[in-house]
């Protein structure tokens, strides 16, 4: 029926449908207007716009934070009249790099990621490229490696380490350790970098600990710090201390009688655990709506700069620091 109201051939109607090269813009043109007279959708691509979705990718689910996030992004999203599209990679799932082909391929308006790969040195940053090539606006949450040029969203690691070392110091502590993510970790080296500073640049290497971004591994970081003599710890995520406060008591000690432990996010029911955990609180309220705005300012066509965003952390202090036992 379209071939027939414009006068061309139905292959010539398939070629534009399917955005085949050999068709003249006049007859481009008239095919898709006659779609529009005739009452028929046109394909996602031919719209002349994006879909009113963006992809929200989450590392995970587990730790407390990112579903948190997740709400505030889709909140602050849907005021704008966008949905957000939950991606969550996983090991052994799929990845973020299938991720980000699925929602280019979705012709999506834009994407958020908290916490992705782009916060590991070592690892592929290729389809972050791809979205630059491919001009899809696009926010980073929490520090990314250097060079990828997206605006970003962070929270401020350096002040969030020198606000858990002042606390400890303050409580008479002077064998601190830090219990940080993955060694390529940027937000991790950040802390690192902060600690060392708060240490007076004397920071002792073995009372430093890497863990994965778990509980278990954290309990196992925590054992190895305990071999160091800690009596206080800052850890980069509430996972790797509630890690931390159960290999204390798999050695017999107490939370905060013998070891003070401070994590970092303040995410959901750390006021439940036993001890309540003083923790870093990130405002993710702040940040989430932040990173909405400037993605829909991307989208709306204004330019926006890359300079990263830092947000000012909160020291929350709870049961599981206490002043340093004097022996």
């Amino acid at each position: 029926m379209v071939a027939q109201k414009v006068g061309v051939s139905e292959a010539t109607v398939s070629r534009v449908l399917n955005g085949k090269p050999g068709v003249s813009e006049a007859t481009r043109e008239a095919v898709l207007t006659a779609l529009d007279v005739l009452g028929y959708e046109r394909p996602t691509r031919l719209r002349g716009e994006r879909a009113r979705l963006v992809g929200l990718v989450l590392p995970e689910l587990q730790n407390p934070i990112f579903p948190a996030f997740g709400e505030v992004v889709g909140g602050a999203l849907a005021q704008q009249g966008f949905t957000a599209l939950l991606c969550t990679s996983s090991a052994g799932g799929v990845s973020e790099a299938a991720y980000v082909d699925l929602l280019l391929q979705q012709q999506v308006s834009g994407a958020i990621f908290a916490g992705g790969l782009y916060t590991e040195a070592d690892a592929s940053h290729e389809h972050y490229r791809l979205l630059r090539t491919r001009k899809l606006p696009t926010v980073l949450v929490n520090a990314a490696v250097d060079g990828l040029a997206f605006p970003q969203v962070s929270c401020d690691d350096e002040v969030a380490v020198e606000q858990a070392f002042g606390h400890l110091r303050a409580l008479g502590h002077r064998r601190i350790g830090l219990l940080l993510g993955p060694a390529d970790h940027v937000p991790s080296r950040r802390k690192l970098a902060s600690f060392r500073t708060a240490s007076g640049g004397s920071a002792d290497p073995e009372m430093v600990q890497h863990a994965m971004f778990s509980l278990e591994s954290g309990q196992a970081a925590m054992l190895r710090l305990l071999d160091r003599g800690v009596t206080g710890v800052i850890c980069a995520s509430d996972p790797l201390a509630l890690g931390a406060i159960r290999a204390v008591r798999r050695r017999g000690m107490s939370v905060p009688g013998d070891v003070s432990v401070i994590g970092y996010d303040d995410s959901a029911l750390m006021t439940c655990v036993d001890p309540a955990l003083t923790t870093v609180r990130q405002p993710i309220e702040a940040m989430g709506r932040a990173a909405v705005d400037l993605l829909v300012h991307q989208i709306e066509g204004s330019r926006v700069g890359t300079a990263e965003l830092l947000y000012e952390p909160e020291l929350v202090v709870r049961a599981s620091t206490a002043q340093v036992r004097s022996d």
